[in-house]
């Protein structure tokens, strides 16, 4: 993750200082410090991929780049923050999809209008993967959904709020299997992860980012991934949710049910586009 992690972040450096050079034409972009807005908490993924592009710019502009963690809201605090900054490239929004993609329909007025952010660059893809707590009497994805069945009601899954990638992910197993958990939401990815692994809570659909070194301590088991990439094929000893659910009628409906994370940068609209055959 991490040397991968510097690649990315070269590559928005290079994408983010040849963008601004083209729309800001009055003066050297950046001139002064660019601020990059986090909508979650410290420590989750995004933060952790966010910190290394800030510190890509730096070295790269010779200028300041600062990271703030605004979280709340399901990231709506932090998008809105955004959304209200001089439409100039000094404020980025490093994000998952929520506040850029669904919120809005969740929620009738999240406080800004993802349409008015500017994409920049997408920074990572992350495949998701299912988590439990290591003492929960279940070693595959059958053996959970049997065990939710059989108590209904009991198991309780983590995520990082309302509406986030995590609990629509557990909302459509629990539509697609038939079974009733509890949902425990919390202000990010880090606190809900450190609940799972104390054994508060039951399950958690995380990022292999922060779940793979946890499951290399036998901290957590793995139910599935989303995908798997060549890069991580020998990190996390756990099927894809494609191979897991071939075979029987019921894990079939929940093939779809994982989703591969991304994190994209955006910033407030205003700017002219980069000409087509602009080349920095």
């Amino acid at each position: 993750m991490l040397r991968s992690g510097r690649l990315v972040a070269l590559a928005i450096a290079t994408s983010v200082a040849s963008w601004s050079g083209a729309s800001v034409a009055q003066e050297p972009y950046p001139s002064r410090t660019v601020k990059i807005v986090i909508p979650s908490a410290p420590g989750s993924t995004t933060d952790t991929l966010a910190r290394l592009v800030a510190d890509q710019l730096s070295q790269k502009w010779g200028k300041a780049t600062i990271v703030e963690n605004i979280p709340g809201g399901v990231m709506n605090i932090g998008a809105s923050a955004v959304a209200r900054a001089a439409p100039d490239g000094y404020t980025l929004l490093v994000a998952p999809p929520s506040p850029l993609s669904f919120n809005h329909l969740l929620y009738r007025d999240p406080g800004y209008d993802p349409g008015k952010f500017v994409p920049i660059t997408l920074l990572a893809k992350i495949p998701n993967v299912l988590v439990v707590r290591k003492e929960l009497p279940a070693s595959s994805l059958k053996e959970l959904i049997d065990y939710a069945k059989a108590n209904p009601g009991k198991l309780t899954y983590a995520s990082q709020g309302v509406g986030s990638t995590a609990h629509l992910s557990a909302a459509q197993l629990e539509v697609r299997t038939g079974i009733q958990m509890v949902h425990v939401p919390y202000r990010g990815a880090q606190p809900a992860l450190t609940d799972v692994v104390a054994g508060h809570v039951d399950m958690f659909f995380d990022t292999l980012a922060t779940s793979v070194p946890l499951y290399r301590d036998n901290k957590v088991k793995p139910m599935g991934v989303a995908e798997r990439p060549s890069s991580i094929s020998d990190a996390v000893e756990s099927y894809t949710f494609h191979e897991i659910c071939a075979g029987t009628a019921t894990l079939t409906a929940v093939q779809n049910t994982m989703v591969t994370d991304w994190t994209t940068a955006v910033t407030v609209l205003g700017l002219p586009p980069i000409p087509a055959d602009y080349t920095g």
